[in-house]
């Protein structure tokens, strides 16, 4: 079929009107403090989680959320006996809960990582390290977050 004048501008006329169409931004979902649960049930089983042995240094309050520093660091001699197996970061309201999963063992020197991480909003991080005799020890710290991250609006 020969394209027309006529038939060619009722094609460019509708693109243009699809082009006038607002886009939808969607957010992504928040978690929850169940799913912060979860994840850390996927990662410890129902083994019992202690509290201690692993300091989180993170600020208490950041400007934005884009961009947080943390340091997770155990209490380990890190000897061939005695050592950390893993370090595993979570967050209750990023829209996936499990920040990160470090895996460490008797030649890594010293049981500490570092690196930065998004908070999309005011909420609780915590840390879980696994120990060498398969025991877990935790520490949680409450972050401020005055700019969110992970929910900006896509334009």
């Amino acid at each position: 079929m020969p394209t027309t004048r006529r038939h060619f501008l009722r094609l460019t006329g509708g693109i243009m009107a699809a082009g006038t169409i607002p886009i939808v931004t969607v957010r992504p979902l928040e978690a929850t403090p169940a799913m912060l649960n979860t994840a850390i049930r996927d990662v410890v089983g129902e083994a019992q989680v202690h509290i201690g042995r692993v300091k989180l240094d993170i600020p208490p309050l950041v400007e934005n959320g884009n961009t947080v520093p943390i340091t997770v660091s155990v209490a380990s001699p890190m000897t061939a006996t005695d050592y950390v197996k893993s370090i595993h970061v979570f967050n209750e309201k990023n829209p996936q809960p499990n920040i990160g999963n470090f895996h460490l063992g008797p030649s890594s020197g010293r049981a500490r990582v570092s690196t930065r991480i998004r908070l999309a909003d005011t909420q609780k991080v915590v840390a879980i390290a696994r120990l060498s005799d398969d025991t877990f020890w935790q520490v949680a710290a409450d972050v401020v977050v005055t700019l969110a991250a992970c929910t900006e609006e896509m334009n």
